[in-house]
């Protein structure tokens, strides 16, 4: 089968490998649509191993498809429709991944729409409703909210009735976020005043920030009493100085959090959860994934270089060439 397989250090090519054997539970499906992922962007460059066991040379963490064999006697059957979470492999012909992780396509969406939801929304659910325990109406900052993840976390707080702001250093970009129901979208070298600015001094209760050192204290200052800040990644950095003088007076919470190294049981019940409050507002029409372009998985390194470029608003995904069930 035709995959994605990283040669080396930063190396990427489209390549010939074996078609994978399903394991104990694993269901294997026939491939349409593969999500891309910074965190593939990572992986590419040897910064971020997949978990033991899994393909390392293989990325891709999301997929959607149709099953064409199964190893369980349970989950989804032969010539289903469904979309999946993986820890690796999924930009390829072929992927064996556990039953549990894979769900049913919901009705109206097409393969391109299901491979942009499992990696965004399962992430965005988790750091907002499982680890920040969103609440109704309470205000939320997305940094990098144009991003896959971003515009994802944006479409969960607005099901839950929550302004969410964000970030981003392109004009373009904060108007189309802003064309998407963002209450507010501001600069990176002033967020932090913009942001208490557009609530009237009174600041948020959650923040998502994949930026990391750089922004931490700018976060805690506009965060309001009982806030709560998760970190999903440091793509500005990792280290930073602390003041923990805000941290106690306003008792706020700083939550670190990453979905791939999870074990298969965690996963499925964060697909779970946000399968229960998420998925079925997809069929409604009520929130749509945001698909940025396609590339056929033969031009895969352009596409990760369009991504590295950060050019998107919303997802990037592969396509594969023989598309006759989408």
């Amino acid at each position: 089968m035709k995959a994605v397989r990283i040669a080396g250090p930063d190396r990427l090519i489209v390549d010939d490998v074996p078609e994978p054997q399903p394991g104990p539970g694993d269901v294997v499906v026939r491939v349409s649509a593969a999500g891309l992922n910074r965190a593939d962007l990572l992986q590419r460059r040897g910064l971020y191993p997949p978990p033991p066991g899994v393909v390392a040379d293989i990325p891709g963490l999301e997929f959607a498809g149709v099953v064409v064999s199964t190893n369980t006697a349970t989950g989804p059957r032969v010539g289903e429709r469904v979309f999946g979470l993986c820890a690796g492999g999924a930009q390829a012909e072929y992927v064996a991944n556990p039953a549990v992780l894979v769900l049913p396509t919901p009705e109206g969406l097409s393969d391109v729409e299901a491979a942009a939801i499992p990696e965004a929304y399962v992430t965005a659910h988790d750091a907002l409703v499982t680890q920040a325990e969103l609440a109704a109406g309470q205000r939320v900052l997305v940094h990098a909210i144009a991003s896959g993840v971003g515009l994802a976390a944006l479409h969960v707080a607005s099901l839950r009735g929550c302004p969410t702001f964000g970030t981003t250093r392109s004009a373009a970009k904060a108007q189309r976020v802003l064309s998407l129901g963002a209450a507010g979208v501001a600069g990176p070298d002033d967020f932090d005043q913009a942001i208490m600015a557009a609530t009237n001094g009174e600041g948020v209760d959650v923040i998502l920030d994949s930026v990391g050192g750089p922004y931490l204290e700018r976060n805690l200052a506009l965060l309001r009493e009982r806030g709560r800040l998760v970190v999903l990644a440091t793509m500005g950095g990792g280290q930073t100085n602390l003041s923990l003088s805000a941290l106690v007076r306003k008792r706020l919470r700083i939550l670190g959090t990453a979905l791939r190294g999870r074990t298969v049981e965690e996963k499925a019940a964060a697909l779970n959860a946000c399968t229960r409050d998420v998925l079925p507002h997809f069929s409604t029409g009520r929130i749509r994934p945001v698909i940025d372009r396609t590339f056929p998985l033969a031009q895969a390194v352009q596409a990760y270089a369009y991504l590295e470029e950060n050019r998107n608003v919303g997802k990037v995904v592969l396509t594969l060439a023989d598309e006759s069930f989408t």
